[in-house]
């Protein structure tokens, strides 16, 4: 009668020596390879994040798992935001946002919301800059929109896609200034950059990180940022000029203003410790020399947000967006 209390014990303290070296909560990591989806074309903005990010994450170990980056530009990005959407409970993917986040389900209809996602963090926001062809005669804003306003229809504006965040502000440049461009879509910044070196376009609105490697050589020219105050990075980039050389259009006589989200969601019903995890990961990244190099290169916003205050942000673009859309008459018929 003696043996079955004395056979409990001894299973009790097996089992509390067990619990003693158990973590109450182990954290979530990783469990497998973790996709970097990009809703648009390479060498674009988007794409250039993505792939420093994933860099300064193998560089400095800071991820056991694998990070692999994958374009899914089709469908102006409805593509990549479908893939995500369509992977509710697989933490293992994120995908970078601009703003097609808010104009591809605008323009097209496709059935996806930011709100089929989880939101995890804004890393910065993106400038807009009008460019020319360094070869071109337009040495300021009024020079070009003088030349475009003599020439209706004749000169050419490249962009990112169609009814995306480039024409939208083709289309508020024309109505600012009483100008009618042609618009050609292309699938990527990098492209509309190569483009306009190229000269089959006129001028683009390129973001900074887009056409940097090209005003650094010589090949295009900032006329004006689209942004209420002028930047503030004063690195030289070419012939003695830096980023805060460059006026607002504002400043210039073209009232056009326009920010862009670089940020991250992941896949729906992620849990609170995943989204933390991530959350941990890119302020990791933040911290590097790597991420301060593409901050000044590409001339950003460095705004961080998270939590409530990025999904209010993120609610309110949306607002923004759609009546940037139906004022340029882009909304899809269901919207």
């Amino acid at each position: 009668m003696l043996r079955l209390p004395i056979q409990i014990s001894s299973l009790g303290i097996a089992l509390c020596a067990t619990l003693a070296l158990t973590p109450a909560s182990a954290a979530w990591e990783p469990t497998r390879p973790v996709e970097i989806i990009v809703p648009a074309g390479t060498g674009g903005g988007a794409d250039q994040m993505a792939r420093t990010i994933q860099g300064i994450i193998t560089k400095h170990q800071l991820m056991k798992q694998p990070i692999v980056v994958v374009n899914k530009a089709g469908g102006a990005g409805g593509e990549g935001f479908l893939d995500v959407k369509s992977s509710a409970g697989n933490p293992h993917k994120l995908v970078i946002t601009l703003s097609n986040l808010f104009t591809t389900p605008l323009g097209t209809g496709i059935p996806f919301s930011h709100k089929d996602l989880t939101p995890v963090a804004m890393m910065a926001l993106d400038e807009f800059i009008l460019w020319v062809n360094a070869e071109s005669p337009y040495k300021s804003v009024k020079d070009y929109i003088a030349a475009v306003k003599a020439k209706p229809g004749e000169f050419k504006m490249g962009g990112t896609g169609s009814k995306q965040e480039d024409q939208i502000i083709t289309v508020a440049i024309e109505k600012a200034s009483g100008t009618k461009f042609t618009y050609i879509p292309y699938r990527g910044g990098g492209e509309v950059a190569v483009q306009l070196v190229g000269k089959h376009i006129d001028s683009s609105v390129n973001n900074p990180i887009e056409a940097v490697a090209q005003w650094r050589g010589g090949a295009v020219r900032p006329l004006c940022v689209f942004d209420s105050k002028q930047l503030s990075y004063k690195d030289v980039i070419h012939d003695g000029k830096s980023w805060s050389d460059i006026p607002t259009c504002k400043s210039e006589g073209l009232n056009v203003e326009y920010l862009m989200l670089r940020g991250f969601f992941t896949s729906p019903k992620a849990t609170k410790e995943q989204v933390e995890y991530y959350v941990n990961l890119l302020k990791k990244v933040r911290e590097t020399p790597e991420w301060q190099n593409l901050m000044k290169d590409g001339a950003f916003n460095q705004t961080f947000m998270i939590g409530d205050e990025y999904k209010a942000w993120v609610q309110n673009e949306e607002t923004r967006h759609q009546a940037l859309m139906k004022d340029a008459g882009f909304l899809a018929a269901s919207q």
